[in-house]
């Protein structure tokens, strides 16, 4: 009998070969760290740490990607977490691989402050998510079921939630909620927070669910809270999130070596599409409408011939970790050492930068 064919087009867990690669060990008690680690088993199979290599999770967490890599012998991994509370993770992550691991309290944008310039990767890890860690402290203020004070920083920031309430302008306002949370009653929303400051400060986060509850009709078909889409917005405006990601993107390819994976795990669409146009624009067949066309000489590129494939999470980890269910994974790989500024990433998404820098 034939053997079916198998194209290089399908999904990489289709394909035996990397569905049966990670039978040699079992992973699954990784999934059960503080933050619940989204596709650990799709990002384990693409990086192949069995072979053993360099990696840089830029997301650590709890250190449910680090922990799965580094038990595998051979592995060398360098994590980063602007968050405080990663630190105690991170000191037992050390004491169990002490030569194998390095851990930094840093911003995944100073990846090129902390990393000799000499270094290469074979692996490059970003989850973009947040962590269950901050999710459920709700003395951070993150969540809007949270009864206390309004914060929302997740670690060497410049200010609050609060401060941001409580003094950006009008404009400001709803630039943040309309551009960073596409939250289409931004207008009513940022002028009742005018209105509410004017009275008493805002520092509560029953306070602003109160504003937004206020300035928009309730949907009962709508699956998502009404608070959700002001959360987000003033929450990546806090972190700077979109600058983050930019500028944490373009320093993780100087360091990814010649072959080497660079995976993003998004979890909201303003961050997919930023990734999606790295992957894309600087890929090997960007100037090529179609596969059959001949490859032209084009020295702006930064990545092999990239698939535009989008890896999502199965229905039983859906089940067992409900946050993951607006994971979209993406992953290019480098072309070659050599490096230029991939100027069009910040050009394209200007006018969002533009707006996390109104305030300081």
């Amino acid at each position: 009998m034939k053997k079916k064919r198998i194209s290089k087009y399908q999904p990489f867990y289709v394909n035996k070969r990397y569905k049966n690669r990670n039978r040699m060990k079992d992973i699954s008690s990784f999934k059960t760290y503080p933050h619940y680690p989204v596709m650990l088993d799709e990002v384990i199979n693409l990086c192949s740490p069995e072979k053993g290599g360099n990696f840089i999770d830029c997301t650590f967490g709890s250190g449910g990607y680090t922990n799965a890599i580094l038990s595998f012998s051979g592995t060398n991994v360098i994590s980063l977490d602007r968050d405080t509370d990663s630190l105690n993770y991170a000191k037992e992550t050390k004491t169990n691989y002490k030569d194998r691991f390095t851990f930094y309290n840093k911003k995944f944008s100073d990846l090129d402050k902390v990393i000799r310039k000499d270094f290469k990767a074979d692996f490059i890890i970003f989850d973009l998510g947040m962590s269950s860690m901050q999710i459920f402290n709700l003395e951070r203020g993150f969540s809007f079921n949270a009864k206390g004070d309004i914060d929302m920083r997740m670690g060497l920031n410049s200010f609050s939630a609060q401060e941001v309430l409580n003094n950006c302008d009008l404009n400001t306002l709803k630039n943040i909620l309309k551009y960073l949370g596409d939250e289409k009653d931004n207008s009513r929303i940022a002028q009742n927070i005018i209105n509410e400051r004017k009275k008493t400060p805002i520092k509560s986060v029953q306070q602003l669910v109160k504003i937004i509850e206020k300035s928009k009709k309730k949907d009962f078909k709508k699956k998502i809270n009404i608070s959700t889409k002001t959360f987000q917005a003033i929450r990546i405006f806090v972190n700077k999130e979109i600058t983050e990601l930019i500028n944490g993107l373009i320093n993780a390819t100087k360091f990814l070596k010649k072959g080497g994976k660079l995976i993003v795990l998004s979890f909201h669409s303003l961050e997919d599409k930023i990734v999606k146009f790295y992957f894309i624009n600087y890929s090997k067949n960007k100037s090529r409408g179609s596969r059959y066309y001949p490859e032209t000489e084009n020295n702006e590129i930064l990545f092999e011939n990239y698939k535009n494939l989008v890896i999502k999470p199965k229905e039983n980890e859906i089940k067992e970790n409900p946050p993951s269910r607006s994971a979209k994974l993406r992953y290019a790989v480098r072309n070659k050492d050599k490096f230029f500024y991939p100027e069009e990433l910040k050009k394209r998404f200007e006018h969002y930068l533009k707006i996390e820098s109104d305030y300081v």
